[in-house]
């Protein structure tokens, strides 16, 4: 079934067009993602289909019978009502429902019109409704149900209208960037709601494991041209890798019959036939097929690291708390060189707070906090840059200087830094405020970087980059040398780029979990006991001094680094013996995975038999 078409849209701007002749359409059940690079009209695309924006041509035609949502990255509110206000005042039909049942409840001697008001209420299963919406409420932490949407962050505005959205269940709903101001507790939550509601979607979005997990198709914008994927988001990657290829393959044939044609042309006689006459026309048109060129220009960077010093960063007994509100109990740590920490945690455990404390724009109630003298920090914060009125591209730059230092001595002019970050010339000096919002956050990502930090602390940086971008920052943080913090709801950027995290768990506790985003869910999972066991003492993995732990500091944290350890084993274990059912293995591989496979097994039985020493001492 045929619930939205859109034949041939185009929209420009100025001299600048986005898109044209674009066509697709969305089916019933059809969870679709829209894949572009920033500033090709994503979002604008998604305006036009809300209505929000007009396309200068083509047509956008909607089935009659079906209800559409929209989420946009603004949502607009009613600022005198509450959150429960808001949503009782959507135009969902149980609404009506409900209210027609009460009515019927105070005429209850009409009983034709109770007992079909009754009905009705059976038929759409209006009952559990109040239930309902609270319980999608409180997942997106919007527990206070009076509190006015006046006072509510840019970030819970966008969860009310998700929530909005969810509890209406529309046919079709349609997305801008999904899980952006979700923490990751959120985003897990709403992937499992995708995946058990019969919602068709369409949207826009960067989170890759969120692709892979909710998405049946995609739909990719490439130079122009749109391309169709049936599949999540590994088949592709898989599918696009082939296309290219195939493209490439096709160029190279083309140049090569271009050739061809060309030595003919030159030495073609001067009466021309009706079949010569054809033959110049097609050698018109491959000539232009042969001088096809990918827009495919690469993110670049290659910038100079201030060099750090033995002594980079300290905490001693760091104490912050706002009221009865603890952020911070006594916390110790030393920062190595090269090391690189994620930061997760639910939404008021004092993340951003931890990273002020770091760079020391907030001070702490108790403790202190010691710099390396070499120490430069990159701060890439949520807030973003600061954009003047009139201010262009370029002069944003050039406020740093009109030359850049890269490697080795050499340096760059602010117009080619630039066009490494894909502002080409002409962009360079447009107004700041007409880029789009993931070109605005590159180019904020080139002012923090061109300042050549050596520790960088990265707050939210993946929101409205593209993937593109995306693969290409991940790229660079895994060559950069210096000190890396990253607090992120992407998990896919934080299990490609971070080697340990430190879990905010409120209350002043904080984990240090040795391994990345991945491997904490897969602990979390796999050992429940272990993490009962976590939370009724609070004292196993944090900082946070038990008085009654029976094992020292270096015990507790050698006990969390074995049930990391035993579940990386576990895995490693598994693949190798799914290598064994490989029937072309010769004599000396089979031999060989053997012995790998041996160690791996009495590895963890060592591993197996020290967790359990531990934990007797820790139960004695």
């Amino acid at each position: 079934m045929n619930y939205l078409t859109v034949e041939n849209i185009a929209k420009s701007y100025g001299e600048l067009t986005l898109f044209e002749n674009i066509s697709f359409s969305v089916h019933k059940d059809q969870k679709i993602a829209f894949i572009a690079k920033n500033g090709t009209g994503k979002t604008s695309i998604l305006n036009i289909l809300s209505g929000d924006d007009v396309a200068d041509a083509g047509v956008i035609t909607y089935r009659k019978d079906i209800t559409v949502a929209f989420l946009s990255q603004d949502p607009k509110f009613d600022k005198k009502l509450t959150i429960e206000d808001t949503i009782l005042a959507s135009d969902n039909p149980i609404l009506s429902i409900i209210s027609n049942y009460e009515k019927a409840l105070l005429n209850s001697e009409d009983t034709e019109n109770y007992q079909a008001a009754f009905d009705a209420m059976e038929q759409h299963q209006a009952w559990d409704f109040e239930t309902l919406y609270k319980q999608i409420l409180f997942k997106l932490k919007l527990e206070d149900l009076n509190q006015k949407v006046s006072t509510l962050s840019g970030g819970q505005k966008k969860r009310l209208a998700l929530a909005n959205a969810l509890i209406n269940k529309p046919d079709l709903l349609i997305l801008d960037e999904p899980t952006n101001h979700l923490d990751l507790e959120m985003i897990e939550w709403l992937e499992g709601f995708f995946a058990k509601e019969n919602i068709t979607l369409f949207m826009v979005t960067h989170d890759r494991y969120f692709l892979e997990r909710v998405c049946n198709e995609i739909i990719e914008l490439d130079n122009g041209q749109l391309y169709s994927y049936k599949g999540n988001y590994s088949y592709y990657l898989e599918k696009k890798n082939e296309r290219r290829e195939r493209e490439e393959v096709e160029v190279g044939k083309t140049k090569q019959l271009f050739k061809k044609e060309l030595e003919w042309m030159r030495r073609q006689p001067k009466a021309r036939t009706t079949k010569s006459k054809s033959r110049i026309d097609d050698f018109f048109e491959i000539k232009h097929k042969a001088h096809q060129r990918r827009k495919e220009h690469q993110l670049q960077l290659e910038l100079n690291m201030e060099r750090l010093g033995s002594k980079i960063l300290e905490f001693h007994k760091v104490t912050k708390a706002f009221k009865d509100k603890t952020i911070l109990n006594s916390f110790d740590y030393t920062f190595k060189k090269g090391e690189r920490v994620g930061i997760i945690g639910k939404n008021g455990t004092g993340k951003t707070t931890f990273l002020n404390i770091l760079t020391q724009s907030t001070q702490p109630d108790s403790g202190k906090v010691v710099k390396g003298d070499t120490v430069k920090f990159g701060y890439y914060t949520q807030a973003g840059m600061n954009i003047k009125p009139e201010q262009k591209v370029i002069d944003v730059i050039k406020e740093f200087g009109d030359y850049i230092p890269l490697k080795k001595g050499r340096q760059i002019s602010a117009q080619q830094l630039l066009e490494r970050f894909l502002f080409s010339r002409k962009k360079q000096y447009d107004f700041v405020e007409k880029l789009s919002g993931g070109e605005r956050k590159r180019l904020y990502l080139c002012t923090v970087l061109i300042q050549n930090p050596n520790f960088l602390i990265l707050d939210e940086p993946t929101n409205d980059l593209d993937i593109v971008t995306l693969n290409v920052l991940e790229s660079f943080l895994l060559d950069f040398p210096g000190c890396i913090i990253v607090v992120s709801h992407d998990r896919y950027f934080m299990d490609k780029v971070i080697d340990h995290l430190f879990v905010f768990k409120g209350e002043g506790i904080i984990d240090d979990f040795p391994g990345n985003y991945s491997d904490f869910r897969v602990y979390e999972d796999s050992l429940p006991v272990v993490s009962k066991a976590t939370e009724d003492k609070k004292d196993k993995t944090s900082w946070k001094q038990n008085e009654a732990s029976k094992l020292s500091f270096n015990e507790e944290k050698e006990l969390r680094n074995i049930e990391s350890k035993l579940n990386a084993l576990a895995f490693d274990k598994k693949e190798l013996e799914n290598k064994f059912n490989n029937p072309d293995l010769t004599q000396e591989e089979i031999n060989t995975l053997s012995e790998d496979l041996q160690k791996i097994i009495e590895t963890i039985e060592s591993k197996e038999e020290r967790w359990f020493e531990l934990s007797d001492k820790l139960e004695d």
